[in-house]
């Protein structure tokens, strides 16, 4: 395997490139969005290897029902590093989709997306790869500079706070229920920040503070893994 150093120097050329790349606004009516596709992994180690399953469970936006799911399974090939994360994973994203029958017309991850050191966790990288609309939505609040922290939003359904860094919004804090944790929304790529989180409210339901994409998918992992694993 090649030096860790060499890796991420080549890692960051392409995040770099990247960058430049990001769109922050609408490219599609939201109203034409009929289905939405959650996407998330999970790992486990066999031998002293790594290895992962990546489960994409895709929803009509409207019922919400499940129209389909899908996961691939394979080893990790990059050793894990902060900020890099993606790297490890878009291979099993990408055979993942592969298999989908139908196309989803958007994209939400369990993760980050521009709330990022270089904007670029897994929503937004992935974005260029799919060539869809893509939203990161995370459980857990990422430091990005490891000093600047979140505030609570109100403990109102709906209500949010900005994560503001250098003065740059970088994603929001979100209260899907009362009474809950927030979540934290970040773009992934061709969406506004607005836009993605009224999506992560049309897709939560009662059962949840999570919206219903990455619950089903981060549900699907732990099925796929097990079964992976047995």
């Amino acid at each position: 395997m090649e030096n860790t150093d060499e890796i991420q120097k080549e890692f960051l050329r392409q995040q770099n490139e990247l960058h430049d790349k990001i769109e922050l606004t609408d490219k599609f009516d939201m109203t034409s969005v009929k289905l939405v596709a959650g996407v998330d992994l999970a790992y486990w180690n066999k031998d002293d290897e790594e290895y992962a399953v990546c489960c994409i469970v895709v929803i009509d936006a409207e019922t919400h029902e499940v129209v389909e799911k899908q996961h691939y399974s394979g080893k990790i090939e990059v050793p894990y590093m902060p900020e890099f994360l993606a790297f490890r994973e878009l291979p099993l994203i990408l055979k993942t989709e592969e298999l989908l029958e139908n196309s989803p017309d958007i994209y939400v991850f369990d993760g980050n997306g521009y709330l990022h050191p270089r904007h670029m966790g897994i929503a937004t990288h992935a974005s260029f790869y799919l060539n869809k609309p893509t939203i990161g939505i995370a459980k857990t609040y990422f430091r990005v500079d490891k000093k600047t922290d979140y505030t609570e939003p109100e403990n109102e359904a709906g209500s949010y706070t900005d994560i503001i860094i250098d003065g740059e919004v970088y994603g929001r804090a979100l209260r899907t229920h009362k009474d809950v944790k927030p979540i934290f929304i970040s773009i992934g790529n061709f969406v506004s920040i607005d836009t993605a989180c009224a999506f992560a409210m049309k897709l939560t339901d009662k059962e949840s503070h999570i919206p219903l994409p990455t619950r089903l998918a981060d549900l699907e992992t732990h099925i796929a893994r097990e079964a992976e694993r047995s």
